[in-house]
């Protein structure tokens, strides 16, 4: 497997380049950034991103002075925007409440310790929570999502239903520990699925790693 996973890597990064990911100033910026991707693009995070930054509320005491209306009101492009402000609320109160506001102590937390709490807090989920520790906190935990879930199925890596940490597992067993690869590597994938494993209308015989199984 870590041939098959180091292989693979090799023939993206060759064939797409680095990817630059997680494009953000800041930790919380990130944070932010991976609560408001949940179930939407990008695109529309950058969005909303930019109504923050334009409102000057792009910080965790700008934005805690806000209410959750007009919190709301600026994530709107990002989709399901009173859930998401919500849910950012939700994140700030733990942050404010846990480590006193401080983002520096927040980060001297051991990672397991801190993935369990991140999971406890009501709208964050494994993806949102392990994207939290890679990219705000460079930590080395492997991010799986839609788009690792469709391309392990398809290569036959893993079942189409295998549960998230199983997924996980497989990556984190199968590569050095480095925060850096996994960083890299989920961006890759996030670009072999937008550009060819797409859920439909799928690029096959173009794909930079189609001499593999599918």
């Amino acid at each position: 497997m870590r041939h098959r996973l180091t292989g693979t890597y090799r023939k993206l990064y060759r064939h797409f380049g680095p990817q630059g990911w997680w494009p953000a100033s800041t930790p919380f910026e990130v944070m932010v950034g991976a609560i408001l991707t949940q179930n939407t693009s990008w695109q529309n995070v950058e969005r909303a991103i930019a109504h923050l930054k334009k409102a000057r509320s792009l910080s965790l005491k700008a934005m805690m002075r806000l209410s959750e209306k007009k919190l709301a009101r600026l994530i709107r492009p990002a989709g399901y925007y009173n859930i998401k402000a919500r849910r950012l609320k939700n994140f700030l109160r733990f942050i404010q409440v846990r480590f006193g506001g401080s983002l520096q102590r927040m980060g001297r937390v051991e990672t397991k310790r801190l993935r369990r709490e991140l999971l406890g807090v009501n709208g964050i989920g494994p993806e949102t929570a392990d994207s939290i520790l890679l990219y705000a906190f460079s930590r080395p935990v492997f991010v799986v999502d839609a788009y690792t879930r469709r391309w392990t199925a398809r290569h036959g890596l893993a079942a189409p239903d295998a549960l998230y940490e199983d997924l996980q597992k497989m990556f984190m067993e199968g590569l050095p520990a480095d925060t850096a690869l996994f960083n890299e590597y989920h961006a890759l994938i996030v670009r072999l699925g937008k550009d060819y494993c797409r859920k439909t209308q799928e690029k096959c015989a173009a794909c930079p790693i189609h001499d593999e199984k599918c």
